[in-house]
């Protein structure tokens, strides 16, 4: 599926999805509570067949977080960019896709270390880097460490 009919079939799936022009991938701002049932869909939809979720990455945006999804079809060679926004920063959530893509298990674990975001039904949400006694979150662009920062 080329890149006009991923946008047109994703927009068709989820009405109140921003489209984000991109050079390379198809690349979506997805309602939080609409991810999982999407990412479901894409999946197991055989026109769609997203079978390799091969990054997921948090980001801080100051007021809110972003999740962004990275999958790509191996059977049908299409790839496409899903970002999911957290609702703020306090109570950072969204649901977890480990369950479609077992990938998600560990990235998803990597956010939460270093960013804070919670994985809604994760099956072991713990920090995957650093020491469960660890305080705060490395990579939110807030995180002040006064023991082990370095000031240029």
């Amino acid at each position: 599926m080329d890149k006009a009919a991923l946008k047109e079939r994703i927009l068709g799936l989820v009405t109140d999805a921003e489209f984000q022009e991109n050079k390379q991938f198809p690349m979506f701002v997805i309602p939080p509570d609409k991810m999982h049932a999407l990412a479901v869909r894409l999946k197991e939809d055989p026109d769609l067949s997203f079978d390799y979720l091969f990054c997921l990455s948090g980001v801080d945006m100051l007021k809110y977080f972003e999740v962004v999804y990275h999958m790509e079809s191996t059977t049908l060679q299409h790839q496409l960019v899903l970002k999911v926004r957290t609702a703020d920063r306090e109570n950072a959530a969204v649901d977890t896709v480990c369950d479609i893509w077992r990938t998600a298990e560990l990235h998803e674990r990597e956010v939460y270390d270093l960013l804070g975001v919670k994985f809604n039904n994760h099956p072991d949400l713990r920090r995957f880097f650093l020491e469960e006694n660890w305080k705060g979150h490395p990579l939110r662009k807030d995180y002040v460490d006064e023991v082990n920062i370095v000031e240029l």
